[in-house]
């Protein structure tokens, strides 16, 4: 599909972010979570995004940051109500991406049963990486993504181990929110979430790519 707009600088205007929460079971076994009958997700703002290089910032009123390295499912088409079987066509590429979360206040919300804005959606929440292009990765299904903070390796983890498959996710969440060109879906992360500090470094990576 040729696009009209540079797709390998989604985001720069790519509208929506959409993360995909308990995806794998050791990660909601490790929150102490129950496994979800069907997808959680939610949304971040564009104003998420950061670029390699540039600094994570912690909002004022968090005191517990978490890093989540996730994969990224990049839109390539309009996409409504579309057939689990029709779905990686729907699909323009990945990047890599992190889902920081204030955990202290997620934990806070969930006790009140308020929505994770606050611990999800704040400025620079979602680190992302270069485009990828679909072509360049033969299964997302088999996939090993990793994270360390200041070289030590924190998450480790294959996409093989997702609850819910990427088609299923693109049917399942474009049958209530439509997917527009640019859009991202996080897949949700591995195990192995912990706080970050100030002046840590975070590296994450595919491997093999």
């Amino acid at each position: 599909m040729a696009s009209s707009k540079p797709i390998g600088r989604f985001w720069e205007w790519g509208k929506n972010i959409f993360c995909v929460g308990r995806n794998y079971a050791a990660h909601a076994k490790e929150l102490k979570n129950a496994l979800p009958a069907e997808p959680l997700f939610f949304l971040k703002p564009s104003t998420a995004y950061v670029r390699e290089g540039h600094p994570i910032i912690q909002p004022y009123y968090c005191e517990k940051l978490h890093h989540e390295v996730e994969l990224g499912v990049v839109i390539g088409k309009r996409s409504q109500a579309v057939p689990q079987e029709a779905a990686m066509g729907h699909v323009a590429g990945y990047a890599l991406c992190l889902d920081m979360t204030a955990r202290d206040t997620q934990e806070e919300c969930k006790k009140k049963g308020l929505p994770w804005t606050l611990a999800k959606g704040f400025n620079t929440s979602c680190p992302v990486s270069d485009f990828v292009p679909k072509e360049k990765v033969p299964d997302p299904h088999r996939l090993k993504i990793w994270l360390k903070v200041n070289g030590e390796l924190r998450q480790e983890g294959n996409t093989s181990s997702m609850i819910f498959t990427i088609p299923y996710l693109l049917s399942y969440i474009s049958g209530i929110v439509t997917l527009e060109e640019g859009d991202i879906v996080l897949t949700g992360s591995p195990e192995g979430v912990a706080a970050v500090q100030e002046e840590d470094e975070i590296e994450a990576g595919i491997e093999g790519l």
